[in-house]
């Protein structure tokens, strides 16, 4: 019983290898007008957009987290994809973004208390967009985790990202260089029928 929403949805995957090619304006302002149009708790639409483009800018971000990261210490229990995030900047130089061209920055009010349910909701919307478009995309969480580092806020405060907003995740998005695989088996999110 597959229309092609439902195809799209079950063929989303996570990209994490992008070709060093720009993406059409067009294109992009498709999938962010995706973003634009999620839900949002009482239809609030305080998400904000942050589109990075510039190369520097993402060689500027991925030094600031590589820095950061390595000074962290990795804890027992720690969240693996953090703790992975640490290792990777120990070994050198590391790219958080893989590559893509293009970063989305999401950011909400601090002080709404849906800017991470809504946020998430958006950038869904763009990743599923993206697919349908046969963009690749990626959740990225460095910047989120980061936020509050000194460094990354100078440098989110001069993108436009404000003290009064919080970080609340990014997107990667740029042509696939890789083919992505297929879906990884359901094994939790159990569903729950009452009948």
């Amino acid at each position: 019983m597959l229309n092609e929403t439902l195809s799209t949805l079950l063929a989303r995957r996570s990209i994490r290898s992008f070709e060093d090619r720009p993406l059409s304006r067009e294109t992009l302002e498709a999938i962010l007008e995706a973003g634009r149009y999620a839900p949002s708790g009482g239809n609030s639409q305080l998400c904000h957009f942050t589109v990075i483009l510039s190369r520097p800018t993402l060689d500027r971000l991925n030094q600031i987290a590589t820095t950061s990261f390595a000074a962290m210490e990795e804890t027992p229990g720690m969240y693996k994809s953090m703790a992975n995030a640490i290792r990777r900047a120990r070994t050198g130089p590391v790219d958080y973004w893989y590559g893509a061209p293009v970063l989305v920055v999401v950011s909400n009010r601090k002080s709404h208390p849906n800017a991470m349910a809504d946020s998430a909701c958006a950038i869904e919307n763009m990743m599923v967009a993206a697919t349908s478009l046969g963009i690749g995309s990626c959740w990225i969480n460095q910047i989120k985790w980061l936020s509050d580092d000194p460094a990354m806020r100078i440098c989110l405060e001069e993108l436009g990202i404000t003290g009064e907003e919080c970080i609340c995740g990014s997107v990667a998005l740029g042509i696939p260089a890789q083919t992505p695989g297929a879906p990884l088996a359901r094994t939790g999110n159990p569903v729950t029928w009452i009948e």
